[in-house]
């Protein structure tokens, strides 16, 4: 039966109403046996609790960690960690000097017998009906704990003393012990009251009975889940009073295989993890030892601090598949080479060279040619574009080619630069270069237009102006020679054909001659020209992917790197390092 909250003659006196079961197990108590904790206690000194160094790296790191994850993860992901930030900066200000416990177990497990016999006095509800404790009840050892109770949410008329015993208060002093509801109750609000309440607390001793030890809805709800806080948790089989003979040790050594298979430490040979012991509520056998270790653990002041760092590591156990990855991450030298010779290649930067280089040759033979060669390619250049260049990308489906061509090479190195990333930052890395692939094709053909070949004709070797001038003696020859021999048919000179044959033979020879060696001396700067044409291409098609693509890239990886640098903070890895 619930507490009642009326305003009876018992109330105004101070003793709290049970109900029938309650009034039948504390028939003849006092109010000063189980009084009330003061509904409005006056000013009370509360040492804050202090996190040492390494815990206090870790809460930063947790935090810069969710802070530079808001963008790229869901809330979701990140809720765990927020709530465990909110609960370590909620429960810091509150006293260092106490320490919070609950009694959890399931229906007929006797935590509410075992809560009695702790307190030295009976005020947690007990009987036969189930379930019998409704509402979570504090009961703290000493002064300074209201904070602490009220972040609970317990209300003060569920709130109580132990029993006024010296040595108990001594031995307990700074312990406020919570009995829960049962946490396989019927009720869905008992089993939501226990699983708010065991997220708050600093520790918890889980009470089972010999009959639901092995309960799997008690291993795989809570024992399982909360190993990692094997440090603070106490596990108590109760009512061994009912084992015959060496039924206990045989129970004990089960339900220890039992909670080893669920990975939790047992604190034995006086290494850290959980505590086991064995004992009887109503007979009282064992719950001295109890009541030792839970002073000793409560005189330590650790449980809180060993309660957070248990939280952050499962928050960060929790967050490993979004920030563990299977590689360095990181862009390799090869890859940005290759995407640049695809861009490059996109943009017809080697088809640009050898145009350039043809346009070179070209200027080389009109400038170095015979005039009637000269006369005859003036003829042929008047019927096409006198540009020197061949154009980029004149047809629609040589346009089309070279985006996919584009698209194909930013897919490419998107790919291997999100290649083992977890799969919030692949996709935020592929995102990334999609965001920077908008554009691209269309900035690549203006690239191109500026970068390619320079407006007007190449420039011209030392060497042109001796070849043009040799190039016009021999067409001089042939000029001097024909006139020669017109002058003779015509009777205005004397007869000698020798002479201007053997001028114009020179001139007719010469002439082809000096072409053709100019062109063989212009194929060396003619390729270098074209080289110098693509390289200047190839660089500025880089340039503008590394700007648009690679650069976002860059900067996602590093916003990765640095998210796991906090991670491995956070998980402990490093923290020396950072302190």
């Amino acid at each position: 039966m619930k507490a009642r909250a009326g305003t009876s003659d018992e109330d105004a006196a101070g003793v709290w109403d049970d109900g029938l079961i309650a009034r039948r197990v504390t028939e003849g108590l006092t109010a000063e046996q189980a009084p009330l904790e003061p509904r409005a206690p006056g000013p009370q000194t509360v040492t804050p609790l202090a996190y040492d160094g390494p815990l206090r790296s870790r809460l930063d790191a947790l935090r810069e960690l969710v802070g530079l994850s808001r963008t790229r993860l869901d809330n979701r992901t990140l809720a765990e960690a927020g709530r465990v930030l909110d609960e370590a900066s909620a429960r810091r200000r509150l006293s260092g000097q106490h320490t919070v416990v609950a009694i959890a177990g399931a229906t007929g497990s006797g935590k509410s017998q075992l809560f009695n016999a702790l307190a030295g006095v009976p005020i947690s509800e007990t009987g036969v009906r189930r379930p019998t404790t409704a509402a979570p009840i504090a009961c703290s050892w000493s002064d300074g704990a209201v904070g602490l109770i009220e972040r609970l949410g317990i209300p003060p008329r569920l709130r109580r003393r132990p029993l006024q015993n010296p040595d108990s208060e001594q031995q307990l002093r700074g312990l406020i012990l919570v009995d829960l509801p049962d946490h396989d109750s019927a009720a869905v609000q008992h089993r939501e009251q226990v699983d708010r309440i065991l997220k708050l607390v600093d520790a918890v001793i889980w009470v089972v009975d010999p009959e639901k030890y092995a309960d799997a809805m008690l291993h795989e709800r809570y024992l399982r889940p909360m190993a990692g806080h094997a440090e603070v948790m106490f596990i108590v089989l109760n009512q061994i009073d009912r084992l015959p003979g060496e039924a206990t040790d045989l129970v004990l050594d089960d339900l220890r295989r039992l909670l080893d298979e669920d990975g939790i430490a047992l604190g034995e040979y006086g290494e850290p993890g959980a505590t086991v012991l064995a004992l009887s509520a109503l007979t009282g056998d064992g719950v001295g030892d109890l009541r030792e270790s839970l002073g000793q653990f409560v005189a330590e002041r650790g449980a809180a601090a060993r309660r957070i760092a248990a939280d952050v590591d499962a928050a960060a156990d929790g967050l490993r598949p979004v920030y563990a990855n299977r590689r360095r991450p990181g862009l390799s030298e090869e890859a940005r080479e290759e995407f640049a010779a695809r861009l490059a290649d996109a943009v017809g930067a080697t088809a640009a060279g050898e145009a350039a280089e043809r346009a070179w040759l070209r200027n080389a033979n009109r400038a170095c040619g015979t005039p009637w060669l000269r006369l005859w390619r003036w003829y042929h250049d008047r019927r096409e574009p006198p540009t020197g260049r061949l154009p980029l990308r004149a047809q629609p489906d040589e346009e089309a080619t070279a985006r996919q061509r584009v698209e194909h090479a930013v897919r490419t190195v998107a790919d291997r630069a999100s290649a083992g990333l977890p799969a919030p930052w692949a996709q935020a890395v592929r995102e990334a270069a999609v965001r920077g692939a908008h554009g691209l094709p269309e900035a690549l053909d203006e690239l191109a237009a500026r970068a390619g070949l320079p407006p007007g004709r190449p420039p011209r070797p030392g060497w042109w102006p001796v070849a043009v001038l040799a190039q016009a003696c021999m067409t001089l020859l042939q000029i001097v020679g024909g006139l020669w021999l017109a002058g003779q048919i015509v009777g205005v000179m004397a007869p000698n054909l020798g002479v201007p044959v053997l001028l114009m033979l020179c001139g007719i020879v010469g002439g082809p001659l000096i072409e053709w060696g100019c062109r063989m001396a212009a194929r060396g700067p003619a390729r270098r020209y074209g080289q110098e044409a693509e390289r200047r291409l190839r660089e500025a098609a880089g340039a503008c992917g590394r700007a648009r693509v690679l650069d976002p890239l860059a900067a996602e990886l590093l916003r990765y790197r640095e998210v796991r640098e906090q991670y491995a903070r956070v998980t402990g890895v490093g923290v020396g390092a950072s302190r």
